[in-house]
């Protein structure tokens, strides 16, 4: 099959495309002018130039590669967020979402489309959320209401066009903020991660790995459309899984702060991060896709990529 990749430069792309080339599809990269072109021909990819925000040049350039299959990976995320700032910071990712979304699917009508989502916009509330579960409408922090109503779009075009949505965690991995050198393990390690009110959010996290091992599957099966939750087995709140990155990393228990303190240094949304998101559950993609995650939980995946130790574990998330 011939699959297009947009978003083959970032740290899902760098995992996903070896991997779709080694199982025998002709993957194409998307790269926009003047990106670097090396890492993706060295994995065995065809480059193809285009702007996802310029529909007509992404039109001739993506007709002409012909796709069957287009794998939507398109984000724009800085390495740094700034919590209180996160509308600003998402507006290109958002962008990408909506026009970039629509641009593809005009670009390569027909093809099969599977486009990233988040499993972690989901309405607070008890107990993991299958993909049934309302996203977070009532209540939404103000900064986190235009990342919200991108992914809503993002969805509602994928499905439209008979497509998949694949609902990601907390992404990590190598060249993600949670791998060795990244900014969260290095704010970590200087202890400058706080335990922010009681820490009570609920994680679930996704491996790079484990995101093309589920594209690879959806693009065998592509009867299955919809939206699927392509997590780890065991969500886990933060106030469980910080103190343990903190021990495998050697770094300084993780002090608590009060919300309201720390609500003038990070917002409302920074507030919320740390103590409101929802677990999801990922049985309905197990069935659908024959998948599993490659570590069920992500302190599992944390001590076996930092090199470090756990500190008894963690209970699965009710």
């Amino acid at each position: 099959m011939r699959v297009l990749v947009a978003g083959a430069t970032g740290v899902i792309g760098g995992q996903m495309v070896p991997l779709l080339s080694a199982v025998g599809h002709e993957v194409l990269g998307l790269v926009r002018p003047g990106g670097d072109t090396a890492a993706l021909e060295a994995a065995g990819a065809r480059v193809v130039v285009a702007d996802a925000l310029d529909r007509d040049g992404l039109r001739t350039a993506v007709r002409q590669a012909a796709p069957d299959a287009v794998v939507n990976m398109l984000t724009a995320i800085p390495a740094e967020i700034d919590p209180k700032h996160l509308a600003r910071d998402f507006a290109l990712t958002n962008r990408l979402r909506t026009e970039g979304t629509k641009n593809l699917i005009e670009a390569a009508p027909g093809a099969r489309l599977i486009s990233q989502g988040l499993a972690y916009a989901y309405q607070p509330g008890d107990g993991l959320a299958d993909e049934d579960a309302p996203l977070w409408r009532t209540g939404t922090p103000k900064q986190f209401a235009s990342v919200l109503d991108a992914l809503v779009e993002l969805e509602r075009l994928t499905t439209r066009a008979g497509g998949l949505v694949l609902r990601l965690g907390h992404l990590y991995g190598l060249g993600s903020i949670y791998a060795a050198d990244g900014s969260f393990v290095r704010r970590v390690r200087a202890g400058k991660v706080p335990l922010v009110g009681g820490g009570n959010a609920v994680f679930s996290f996704t491996h790079a790995d484990d995101v093309a091992t589920a594209v690879a599957a959806a693009l065998d099966k592509p009867d299955v459309t919809g939206v699927l939750n392509i997590v780890d087995d065991r969500p886990a709140p933060l106030r469980e899984w910080l103190p343990e990155l903190a021990a495998i990393l050697g770094a300084p228990a993780p002090r608590k702060a009060p919300a309201a303190l720390a609500r003038l240094a990070v917002g409302s949304w920074g507030v919320a991060f740390m103590n409101r998101l929802r677990g999801a559950d990922n049985s309905r993609a197990r069935l659908r896709l024959d998948w599993r995650p490659r570590y069920a939980s992500v302190t599992d995946g944390f001590a076996a990529e930092l090199g470090g130790r756990t500190t008894g574990g963690m209970a699965q998330a009710a």
